[in-house]
């Protein structure tokens, strides 16, 4: 029998008067990278489909004088299975009133089912719908005061690059709109093409999603705050040789309690969450400073450098040299 064709994975980006461009153009280039990668794996995947979708059918210019032409009007939109509200220039607050039609199409797509992004500024479209009321929320740090004022019934978050409530996003800058594309494209394509995506546009991401958000509802915010303590030491004591036993004793716990306690609040060991933690400080010092590998190795607690390499191959599916030379490529070739 004849495998049916997936449905598409459709994506919409609202686009308005002064939209910042790269908020739509490295999304869109993520996602198709991403498509494009698991299509080479499997040709029955998902298929993209992305669309600019705008009040009118008016050609619209960015800040950086690039014409926009949207797919198609609010009026004429499907509803799609995720829409990204743009980061945008200045005040959003006349952009806003020059687009209710929009923001209604915005609430009506997420009570019909859609997840909702919003990037930097864009973050107010979410929020003029009623969207965000008692609902946590982020957005760019410049906004923060005027964003209270505007809406004081959101919970605004200003310590967190990302936040999640029940199918909506916000994200703080492009960076961390980055990070929840991977996330999606983890969620659509799979972790392969989730890392795939990652290794090429590095520069971009700067910590993966699940360290940087707030998720509503989740072991994120757990209650147990022993171990948020234990978390805590952990991220400032990577380079210790500490064992878990002697971690617990420290802390007044045996540790048999700080494995079931761990796993309890995070959903993770605690040998797994140190470990990621050090993974992630090793990227990052193969990627800005000049240490050897062995030397990196000790920064982080481990022995060898063997350690690292097989983590790197079991993550990431490379080596750490080649990691930092594919890194030092995109940064230092832009």
């Amino acid at each position: 029998m004849d495998q049916q064709p997936l449905a598409s994975f459709n994506v919409a980006f609202l686009v308005y008067q002064h939209v910042l461009a790269t908020s739509l153009t490295l999304p869109i280039e993520m996602l198709k990278a991403g498509e494009a990668f698991a299509l080479r794996q499997d040709p029955n995947v998902r298929p993209l489909h992305v669309e600019l979708v705008a009040q009118t059918s008016d050609a619209i210019k960015s800040r950086a004088g690039i014409a926009i032409l949207p797919d198609v009007t609010v009026e004429q939109a499907t509803t799609p299975q995720v829409i990204i509200a743009p980061s945008l220039w200045r005040n959003p607050r006349p952009i806003l009133r020059n687009n209710e039609s929009a923001i209604q199409w915005l609430l009506d797509c997420f009570l019909t089912g859609s997840t909702i992004v919003g990037v930097g500024t864009g973050v107010c479209f979410l929020a003029e719908s009623g969207l965000l009321n008692q609902r946590p929320a982020t957005t760019h740090w410049h906004y923060f005061e005027q964003f209270k004022r505007d809406y004081p019934q959101v919970e605004l978050k200003p310590e967190f690059f990302i936040t999640q409530s029940k199918g909506i996003y916000c994200a703080a800058s492009l960076n961390a709109l980055a990070d929840i594309i991977v996330h999606m494209i983890e969620q659509t394509y799979g972790i392969s093409a989730a890392q795939h995506v990652e290794r090429n546009f590095s520069h971009e991401i700067r910590k993966p999603y699940a360290e940087q958000r707030y998720l509503e509802g989740t072991g994120d915010q757990h209650p147990d705050e022993l171990i948020a303590q234990i978390q805590f030491w952990m991220k400032h004591n990577l380079s210790s040789n500490a064992t878990l036993t002697v971690v617990a004793q420290q802390f007044g716990l045996s540790h048999r309690s700080l494995t079931r306690r761990f796993k309890a609040a995070t959903n993770s060991s605690a040998t797994q969450y140190w470990q990621k933690l050090r993974l992630e400080a090793v990227k990052e010092l193969l990627g800005s400073s000049n240490l050897t590998i062995q030397e990196i190795a000790f920064e982080v607690g481990y022995q060898d450098q063997g350690h690292i390499t097989k983590l790197f191959r079991r993550s990431l599916g490379m080596s750490p040299k080649d990691y930092r030379v594919m890194v030092r490529k995109k940064l230092f070739s832009l």
